[in-house]
């Protein structure tokens, strides 16, 4: 240190004797030059020498042309250096390049504003300075191989810096395929400092000047700690590796420290890698079915198609897959979800607190993920089950630059069945299949692309004369631009489309061709604002266009009886604008607030009838109808949306929350089932079908022990819902041009409270959750053909007051490991025939009220058996078995219950979809 002083002295005294001796001015011109071709245009035309480490300019992408005449040295270097983080000194001929920091010539006493100090070696220094480097070797203390040397400079130094703290932002990557990694806590070490990357891996906080210690923390990845001295804004990015015992141990994965800051309620994420040990049915690893298994995720029976989220109708759900729409997320009647698991990544789900970003749907968003591809080698990874085989492909196709990865999944249940003895079955069709593709491109540090396309089809023809085809197509397009080290954003376009066909072919003459298909086009843009540690802004727009075909009937036989049917084509308008601010009051008080303003437009080529007000909507009461041009706006609908949300610790591990949503709602979903099915359509609101709407409030209390291993929660929710739809007895919804006589809209109400404990690593690890919830609708009138239960609220179709299921996992060594899925849930409504009565000569059967009665209770145990392979890690490919037994106690739950009239005598009959245990094995492996 004496040494350096005293170099830096001779230095600055033989600048003042010889600053005179030579001429400080220089002409040159740069022509596309980067940092060292202008160096060495300057060192030609002068008398000046430079010295820098030739290391810091090889990968400079800097372009440099401008004209300098007789200007002096140092404004030229300012202007060539202004952008990077270089600074120089100049010392008679000499030019010394420094990164980062500068040389002082002189150093006042009071230049900190404080007397200095001495250190251990007898240095003077700041003493703000040795207090920070004192601070970081006890940290360090604690690595022995960490070294107090190994500092990681950041930004440019300036005189006379004002600024006390500077934004420090980068990205993390990790993994094999070192792709984005999103939710790891980052924290400066002894500070209030700390941030949590987004879907692309990117953080942003502020760090104070100076020496610091910056960490990493995250469940899957080892935690990576670094010495940092900041002199200005700047980036640090890392590259995290997979903490493999962890891996294996976290089935539902939620940041422990995210989980712990976070205002908003309801939230799940569940991760694909961490779910492979649950059993399910036929050993299909199965992101969705995972999730109802968390508390107010539901479905209206096994083998259901749709789901019900706190008390909300399966059309209430906003399934997106990498931002576009996936109208049906299920193959074969809900027994499977239409998602590769090995492409998919993650699925957030928002069941309380709604972001201001997503709208259209009154109960949740389902935000799926897929996988980004690797940039550096390629990779792959597979699954072959008794039912179907998946496979996932991942290579870079420009290395370090761009990545694809391609996901294929299949079944080869057509074999399976022509392969039976039974001769109906044996001429039954029964397949599915999907593929995914996704592109990313690295266009520079602030630009980047990336394309997704998704495709699934399904057909079947289960003795019977009819073939029902159905399928689900996306695509998107996103493009993600960094501003500043303060504001990025990302532009969205997507397209998706769903429609099914039924291929009717008999032996006589009236065969058919029936189909529906709804299309949507999105363009969506999304920006975020980091304003300061307290301030955090997203804001954006969007806009939607639907296009829905209700449906046609072509006979296909030219002596066909029937006419062909072709009704008229729906389309709408929706589009949006949003802003939201996470304000951090208080380490303590943290408040999550938003407005959104959504607006439709029913749009033509359309015919619209118009009723006489205050009777029964009919084909009696219509007084008039009105034709509206192409895209002619039939009707206007929209309204604010607030989201509101809060966080409070009461302690350091205690947490309160509440919130506050309003949700519309333009599209309905049409069913005469009691569950979903492939061929529901859906109903854009028009002139006689209003949109829904729903305002939900929530409040929850979280509790972190063992250092967040273990997690509680307990929330609460009240919901009121309008608008709802329903349907009159007998309503015909297929092929109807005028559908608006056969609805009903009415008032519901959901109200529950969901208990969940998850203990996320040890030997056992799983979770329990347990629902106590209602689901009511209210279809009142003062006309009686339009009142149901005399008006009053009665349960909806997938009211289930209770629901319990327990998750569990034991890890008897690091290759073998047992699992069980226990799920008990009340079961559901059902109107019961209670009596006959004579009418006219005739006799007639009486029913109950809607829904007064309940078929029998569900419970099913699943258990299985999961083996690794060996963990050597220089080897083909690595594997893992599950072997499991779905239904392992033969309970015989039923999925529905009919009644039939027989002899005079009305008899129930009761439905099951496995009433026997299903054994399976499934082969994983990944190279």
């Amino acid at each position: 240190m004496k040494k350096i002083t005293f170099i830096l002295f001779l230095i600055a005294f033989q600048q003042i004797i010889h600053s005179q001796v030579i001429s400080d001015k220089i002409t040159v011109e740069f022509k596309n030059a980067n940092i060292k071709t202008a160096i060495q245009d300057i060192e030609k035309v002068s008398y000046f020498k430079f010295y820098f480490d030739e290391k810091w300019l090889e990968n400079d992408s800097t372009s440099i042309s401008q004209q300098y005449k007789e200007v002096r040295i140092g404004e030229v270097l300012e202007d060539v250096l202004k952008n990077t983080s270089f600074n120089f000194y100049i010392s008679e001929n000499k030019v010394i390049i420094t990164n980062n920091s500068i040389i002082y010539s002189q150093l006042p006493d009071d230049y900190f504003g404080i007397p200095l100090v001495r250190d251990e070696n007898g240095q003077m220094v700041s003493p703000i300075f040795y207090q920070q480097y004192d601070s970081i070797k006890k940290t360090n203390s604690r690595n022995p191989n960490k070294n107090i040397r190994d500092i990681v400079l950041i930004g440019k130094e300036v005189k006379n810096q004002k600024k006390k703290t500077y934004t420090l932002s980068g990205f993390i990557r990790g993994g094999k395929n070192n792709g984005p990694v999103a939710n790891v806590f980052v924290k400066i070490l002894n500070t209030e400092y700390s941030a949590t990357t987004d879907k692309k891996g990117h953080y942003s906080l502020q760090v104070p000047g100076g020496l610091n210690v910056i960490e990493t923390e995250t469940f899957s990845y080892n935690k990576v700690t670094k010495n940092i001295m900041v002199y200005n804004d700047g980036s640090l990015n890392f590259s995290l590796t997979e903490d493999i015992n962890q891996l294996d141990e976290v089935l539902i994965q939620t940041n422990k420290s995210k989980a712990a800051k976070a205002a908003i309620t309801g939230v799940t994420t569940i991760d694909s890698e961490g779910i492979k040990n649950v059993p399910l049915v036929l050993g299909e690893r199965d992101i969705l079915k995972v999730a109802l298994t968390m508390p107010g995720i539901k479905t209206a029976g096994e083998g259901s198609a749709g789901y019900n989220v706190r008390g909300g109708k399966e059309d209430q759900n906003l399934f997106l897959l990498d931002h576009a729409t996936l109208y049906n997320p299920s193959h074969f009647f809900g027994f499977f979800t239409a998602l590769n698991p090995y492409t998919t990544k993650k699925v957030d789900i928002y069941k309380g607190s709604i972001p201001a970003e997503f709208g259209g749907r009154l109960s949740s968003v389902f935000d799926i993920t897929s996988k980004t591809g690797s940039f550096d080698e390629f990779q792959g990874e597979g699954g072959i089950g008794p039912v179907t085989s998946n496979l996932m492909l991942s290579t870079p196709v420009v290395k370090g630059k761009s990545s694809l990865v391609a996901g294929g999944r299949a079944t080869y249940s057509d074999w399976i069945l022509k392969s039976l003895d039974d001769e109906n079955l044996k001429n039954s069709q029964a397949s599915f299949y999907d593929f995914i593709l996704k592109y990313n491109h690295k266009i520079n540090n602030n630009n980047d692309i990336e394309s997704t396309l998704y495709y699934s089809h399904d057909k079947f023809s289960v003795s019977s004369d009819s073939l029902y085809k159905y399928s689900n197509r996306l695509a998107t397009l996103k493009w993600n631009h960094t501003f500043n080290e303060k504001n990025k954003g990302s532009m969205i376009f997507t397209n998706s489309e769903y429609k099914f066909n039924i291929d009717y072919q008999s032996e006589g003459v009236n065969n058919f061709d029936f189909g529906y298909k709804i299309n949507e086009t999105q363009a969506m843009l999304k920006m975020n604002y980091f304003y300061n540690e307290k301030h955090k802004f997203s804001y954006g727009l969007s806009s939607k266009l639907y296009s829905v075909d209700p449906g046609y009937l072509n006979p296909t036989n030219p002596q066909s009886t029937l006419v062909p049917v072709d009704v008229e084509t729906e389309k709408g308008l929706e589009s949006a604008v949003y802003i939201g601010d996470s304000y951090k009051i208080s380490d303590k008080f943290l408040l999550d607030f938003g407005l959104r303003y959504s607006t439709y437009a029913a749009l033509g080529k359309s015919t619209q009838r118009i009723y006489e007000e205050n009777v029964p909507i009919s084909d009696a009461t219509v007084i008039d109808t009105k034709t509206y041009g192409n895209n002619e706006v039939i009707k206007r609908y929209g309204g604010l949306e607030p989201r509101f949300a809060a966080r409070y610790f009461l302690t350091d591990d205690f947490s309160v929350r509440a919130s506050y949503d309003k949700t519309y709602q333009y599209i309905h979903l049409l069913s005469n089932n009691t569950t979903q099915s492939p061929t529901d359509i859906w109903k854009l609101s028009d002139l006689n079908v209003k949109p829904e709407s729903a305002q939900q409030v929530s409040l929850g209390f979280y509790k972190n022990l063992k250092g967040g291993d273990i997690e509680l929660s307990l929330e609460g929710y009240y919901k009121k819902s309008k608008n709802i739809l329903d349907y009159k007895v007998g309503a015909e919804l297929l092929l109807n041009e005028n559908i608006e006589t056969e609805l009903l809209q009415g008032e519901g109400k959901a109200y529950g409270v969901e208990f969940l404990v998850k203990k996320q690593v040890g030997k056992l690890n799983g979770w329990l959750g347990y629902t106590y919830s209602r689901s009511l609708i209210k279809l009142d009138s003062q006309f009686n053909e339009e009142k149901v239960n005399d008006g009053k609220y009665f349960a909806s179709n997938f009211d289930k007051p209770h629901d319990f299921s327990a998750v569990l996992n034991y890890k008897v060594t690091k290759r073998y490991s047992f699992s069980s899925n226990f799920t008990y849930q009340t079961g559901r409504p059902i109107t019961y025939p209670i009596g006959k009565y004579d009418y006219g000569n005739e006799q007639y059967t009486l029913y109950s009220d809607r829904n007064k009665f309940r078929i029998p209770d569900y419970f099913r145990l699943d258990i299985g058996l999961n083996i690794e392979g060996n963990h050597k890690i220089k080897k083909l490919a690595h594997s893992f078995w599950n072997i499991s037994v779905y239904n392992v106690l033969g309970r015989n739950n039923p999925y529905s219950v009919f009644f039939v009239t027989k002899e005079g005598q009305i008899k129930a009959y009761k439905t099951s979809i496995f009433s026997v245990p299903i054994p399976s094995i499934t082969y994983n492996f990944k190279f």
